[in-house]
């Protein structure tokens, strides 16, 4: 009887530290970001709005979300990889990224530590990757340091449905990768379908960035189908005056091209990128409408908790002529960006942001183009201030 037991012991502490080990391969994180504010939006609601306060967890240095990801150790270096996460509207508990559940990343793959990764599902493209990090609205976030419109997506304010995506492992500082979107429309292999390239370099110094992205049939019909309706809810990206009359582009095109330089308590940044909707329909004849930005700015660390940051920031088109000759998009954004952040600790701070914008030149509609700070809402005339005080929490 005494040597059963020992036995029984001597088995059920080598199952225990198997056991150890199997937990130590393999890793689960719950984490995630609470970015409250209280916003003041000078005029918004076209002709009939007027100025609006209101509570955003979305439009902050960091939009609130939680997720989930997890790693398992395959053994050669090989690992199983996953990422779920979730935007979150505090101030109605609802999702957000247009009531998409997962509707910031949700995917799955595996991760080489010699070859790079390869996932499968909802991600980020390659803008997102390689160019937003070199912009100004990537290095703040906040929607009053945004583009106008967001066109080239450096707010990140689009994501990318079935694709599949590769990324290059780190190579002495040098990192690309490529990304593909099935399309998934019967008997049309090539429909709402598009890729994205991309590639970046940093040295600890300089950070370079360069991607491209390219869509075809960038609007559906069906929700949470194409690039421009890809959210549950199915709403555009060509919701307002900036770009809504370009419905009718059977094709979508994005670059950015940027640079950052750490000087130590400084960041310099600056960009460019170009925005083509192509193939326009109707009256437009199919034209193209271009859009050129650039953005220039710094952030400025007065001592390790209290963080300061300014850009400019200049939109242009050159417009498209209708059948009836008149001019449609010749618009002009000149847009000026502060903010202010006092870090409580690793974890919390409290910040202010705000923004004026001005609009000239003829819409995309062929109304007098008006202000809209990155996707809050038309302005009533050609001007628009944006101001954002909140508290930021990550978890």
């Amino acid at each position: 009887m005494e040597t059963k037991f020992k036995w029984k012991v001597i088995c059920g502490v080598a199952f225990a530290g198997f056991a150890s080990v199997a937990s130590a391969q393999s890793q689960v994180t719950l984490y995630g970001v609470i970015d409250e504010g209280i916003m003041f939006l000078s005029n918004t609601g076209g002709s009939s709005g007027g100025k609006k306060i209101y509570l955003d967890s979305v439009s902050g240095i960091l939009g609130s979300r939680w997720g989930m990801k997890g790693t398992e150790d395959l053994g050669g270096g090989l690992s199983a990889i996953f990422t779920i996460e979730s935007g979150i509207n505090l101030n109605n508990g609802t999702f957000a990224q247009g009531g998409t559940a997962f509707g910031r990343q949700s995917f799955v793959g595996l991760n080489s530590s010699r070859f790079g990764s390869l996932t499968l599902g909802r991600q980020y493209d390659m803008l997102v990757y390689f160019g937003q990090p070199v912009t100004i609205a990537g290095q703040i976030s906040a929607a009053t340091f945004g583009h106008p419109g967001d066109l080239d997506n450096a707010s990140n304010d689009w994501r990318t449905n079935n694709a599949v995506r590769y990324m290059s492992p780190n190579l002495n500082g040098f990192t690309f990768g490529g990304e593909y979107s099935v399309g998934g429309v019967a008997g049309n292999i090539t429909a709402n379908s598009g890729y994205s390239l991309g590639a970046g370099y940093s040295n600890g110094l300089v950070s370079l960035g360069a991607a491209f992205l390219y869509f075809k049939n960038p609007s559906s019909s069906t929700p949470g189908s194409g690039y421009f309706t890809g959210n549950a809810n199915g709403a555009s990206a060509l919701a307002y005056s900036l770009n809504s009359g370009y419905q009718s582009a059977q094709a979508f095109q994005s670059a950015i091209i940027g640079a950052t330089i750490n000087l130590d308590a400084v960041t310099l940044i600056s960009s460019y990128s170009n925005t083509q909707y192509a193939n326009l329909g109707g009256r437009l004849r199919g034209q193209a409408a271009h859009f050129s930005n650039i953005d220039v700015g710094a952030k400025y660390f007065l001592r390790p908790e209290i963080l300061f940051a300014a850009a400019y920031d200049y939109l242009t088109s050159s417009g498209v002529t209708a059948t009836d000759g008149t001019t449609l998009g010749n618009q002009h954004y000149h847009q000026v960006s502060f903010m202010t952040d006092y870090l409580l600790s690793k974890r919390t701070d409290v910040y202010l942001t705000v923004a004026w914008q001005h609009a000239s030149g003829t819409s995309s509609t062929g109304a007098p183009a008006v202000a809209n700070i990155t996707l809050q809402g038309d302005s009533t005339n050609n001007h628009q201030f944006l101001v954002r005080v909140a508290l930021k929490h990550k978890f």
